[in-house]
Order: structure tokens, then sequence, then C-alpha cells
């Protein structure tokens, strides 16, 4: 069973790899130059995934924590836990990617504009999350907190991704289901699909890679308290 479960890892791995690739070459090789921002445009099939990934894993840690309150069962606070983890890391990701390609294009890294303010605040929330699964000693304890903090740090989701329809903001304006003028070149389409599609398994690679790390610390905690017990 062992041999079995390391064989789908080692596919999901080489699936993720020659993904991830596949998503260097359309980003900076497949995909045509922007006009007006030139090359410096390129870091948007990066920026955009790891966006929707960070909103996707904040999602799963809603959702998860939502089903621990109602039913209980580690597993579902261990799902959550990992995937606030994975997506603090995307959203990380976005918050860096953003001043990159903010200073050439606007002139400056960071400005207090209302998507990136209520990005940072997003991460600030899921930071805190795993602070306070860090510092409550008590397993029952912290798992309840944090399915309460997970569930409403959510909220700030919806708000973020929102805001730029909902106020004035030097972010740029939304080029997907956005207005008549604001579509994106077939082969632009192409290479953020393949980004966007490479990056989910990535991140779906890493939350099975850490729930798997989750659950053999668990047994070791249990193997420790076992021989705490037996110790005179």
């Amino acid at each position: 069973m062992m041999r079995g479960k390391h064989a789908v890892d080692a596919i999901f791995l080489v699936i993720t790899a020659v993904a991830m690739l596949a998503a260097l070459y359309m980003a900076l090789l497949y995909a045509p130059t922007e006009q007006t921002m030139g090359d410096v445009q390129r870091i948007f099939y990066f920026h955009v995934p790891s966006a929707w990934v960070a909103f996707f894993a904040f999602f799963l840690v809603f959702l998860f924590s939502f089903i621990y309150l109602m039913r209980g069962g580690r597993q579902w606070d261990i799902r959550a836990s990992a995937a606030a983890e994975i997506g603090v890391l995307f959203c990380s990701l976005v918050l860096i990617t953003g001043p990159i390609w903010a200073k050439p294009v606007w002139g400056i890294w960071w400005t207090w504009d209302a998507r990136l303010t209520l990005t940072l605040v997003l991460w600030l929330i899921y930071v805190a999350y795993l602070m306070l699964r860090h510092y409550v000693i008590d397993p029952e304890r912290r798992a309840t907190f944090s399915a309460v903090v997970g569930i409403m740090g959510f909220i700030d989701v919806p708000i973020v991704y929102f805001s730029i329809r909902w106020w004035r903001t030097q972010h740029p304006q939304p080029v997907l289901a956005g207005g008549e003028d604001s579509g994106l070149d077939p082969a632009m389409w192409q290479a953020l699909l393949v980004c966007v599609v490479a990056f989910m398994l990535l991140f779906f690679f890493l939350l099975r890679k850490r729930t798997e790390l989750q659950y053999l610390r668990d047994d070791l905690d249990a193997l420790h308290e076992r021989f705490d017990q037996t110790v005179p």
C-alpha cells in the first residue's frame, strides 16, 4: 500500500513539474509582449494565478473550518491548517509580484489602493490564524478558535475581488469578465490558463504533502505520550 502511495506521489510530482515548465514557457516565450508595458507585464502570468490559488486556499480553510465546527474531526482541522499555510504562501507571492510589476508601470512600489490594502489585510488575517494555531496549546480549543478565525477571515476574499468594481482604484480594472475593451489576446488567454492550471496542481501537491506531514506529526506525538506514560 505504501508503494502505491509513493507511486501516486511520484506521478503527481512529475505532472506538476511538467505543468510548471509549460507555464514558464507559455508566460515567458509563447505569450506576446504587451504593447504598453512590455516584458514586465509577463509578471501577470504569475501574479494572477497566485491570487486565484490564494483565494481558493482560503475558501478551503473556510469550508474545512465550517465542517469541523459542524461535525468535529481532526482531519478537517488538519486540512484547514494546511490550506491556510499554503494560502499565506501564495498570498505572499501576490504581495511580492505586485510591487515588482507596479514599480516600472506606476513609478512606485506600493500605494494604499483599496485592493492592495485589502490584500495585505487578508494576508495579515491568515498570518494571525497561523500564529493562533501556534500559541494555543489545547488541541480542541486551538481547532475551534482557528475555525472561527478561518471562517470570519474569508469575508475579506470577496471584498478583495470586487474592490476594483466597487471603488476607483489605481489597480488595473478587470481584464477577465470586464468591459468591452478589457479582453486578452487569445495567446495571452492560453498562457494564463496554463499558468492557472500549473499553479493549481502545485497547490494540490503541496496540500497533499502538508496534510501527510501533519498526520505523521500526530502519530509521533501519540508515540511520545505513550512513551511518557510507560516510563516511571
